[in-house]
């Protein structure tokens, strides 16, 4: 319909530049919304447009969205919703492919091995039954250990009390003992002092409790 004779009498497609007519805008609103709903572009859309209708893609391209989409602004929603439910079917049927393939492998595979022979039932339940009595074992062990931890705890906290009473008593000693040693050194220079002149030396009484000897 649009082709156009080159040299050597070979037919090829020339672009068209007259003016669109409404059944060309009916085929490239039909194909974007196609692409649309089978989720590819629309630049894939005015590709195939073009070569349909002899026009560029540019052209097709500037035709939609400067005019005729905002004339399918349902139409573009209701096939993006299509597009939407179309992936979630192909997602479930997917999912559905695969459980089938593991059924069948697994159907197979059990038909190739048969079933599980009562020997090897029996054997697995022993080693489950020894694993759990030394799993009590340890529960057990576990269990006095920790009571024994307990009492540690319990013994220490008593022997820190006693062990502060015994720090009580000993700083007790410590100040009777200076005490003791602080008379005696007294009583000590007391004898001394008798025997010199007493006439002529008084004695005075410090601070700290000790006598100096003071001259009249």
């Amino acid at each position: 319909m649009f082709n156009a004779l080159c040299k050597g009498g070979i037919r090829v497609n020339s672009v068209r530049q007259d003016a669109w007519n409404s059944d060309e805008d009916m085929v490239l609103a039909e194909m974007v919304l196609r692409h649309i709903r089978e989720g590819s572009t629309q630049l894939e859309a005015f590709k195939e447009v073009a070569e349909q209708l002899s026009r560029t893609p540019a052209a097709c391209g500037f035709r939609w969205n400067s005019l005729i989409r905002k004339s399918y602004q349902s139409a573009i929603e209701i096939a993006k919703q299509q597009r939407k439910e179309l992936k979630k079917q192909q997602v479930t049927d997917e999912i559905s492919n695969e459980i089938k393939e593991e059924q069948k492998s697994f159907s197979n595979e059990n038909d190739h091995n048969n079933a599980i022979k009562m020997v090897d039932v029996i054997s697995y339940l022993k080693l489950l039954q020894k694993e759990q009595k030394q799993l009590d074992i340890i529960k057990k062990e576990n269990a006095r250990l920790t009571k024994e931890v307990e009492e540690l705890k319990t013994n220490n906290g008593a022997l820190n009390k006693e062990l502060q009473l015994i720090n009580e008593k000993y700083q007790t000693v410590r100040e009777d003992y200076k005490a003791l040693i602080s008379i005696m050194e007294r009583a000590r220079k007391m004898i001394v002092f008798e025997g010199e002149d007493n006439e002529n030396i008084t004695f005075h009484m410090d601070l700290n409790g000790n006598l100096e000897k003071v001259k009249k």
